[in-house]
């Protein structure tokens, strides 16, 4: 009985502290996000904004390995036995995902935009091998610097294409 109860109640612990740090990582994560809402970014190799004049583009990266915990290992390992899709695991690719591209673009504070943006995702498994034990996910793009054309000017050389 004595084991069934630590067994449970370590269960609650990792519950209720796993949930704790996954939303002040979140709270973290939409807080930064803000701060670079202005850096436009796309996976299409096309501008996002037209430029005026480019001075330089770099390669830029961010990278981020994220760990699951011991709750939601026990609730992916139900959820193979039973079936379907792995919920426990969609939120650590997401907050990875989301990390990963704020690392990138904390690297070129100066950019007007990114594009181009690739991710790889790639598991690591714990030592005994029977279960995924954190995430590595690598976002990587091409970071535009420059002045981006005015906007006035782009819709007047729209209007009249003869003076453009």
């Amino acid at each position: 009985m004595i084991p069934f109860i630590s067994f449970f109640t370590l269960l609650l612990l990792g519950y209720f502290f796993g949930k704790w740090a996954e939303k002040r990582h979140f709270q973290s994560i939409n807080a930064r996000e803000q701060q670079w809402v202005k850096l436009a970014n796309s996976n299409n190799r096309d501008l996002l904004i037209p430029m005026q004049h480019i001075s330089k583009a770099e390669l830029v990266c961010g990278s981020v390995v994220i760990s699951i915990d011991y709750f939601k290992r026990l609730l992916a390992t139900l959820r193979a036995i039973v079936g379907g899709p792995v919920a426990s695991y969609e939120t650590l690719l997401d907050r990875a995902r989301r990390e990963a591209i704020l690392r990138m673009k904390e690297q070129c504070p100066e950019a007007v935009q990114i594009i181009n943006i690739r991710i790889e995702t790639s598991s690591i498994h714990n030592a005994a091998g029977n279960g995924i034990g954190s995430v590595e996910l690598l976002a990587y793009g091409t970071a535009i610097y420059g002045t981006a054309a005015d906007s006035a000017a782009l819709a007047s050389a729209s209007a009249n294409p003869a003076t453009a």
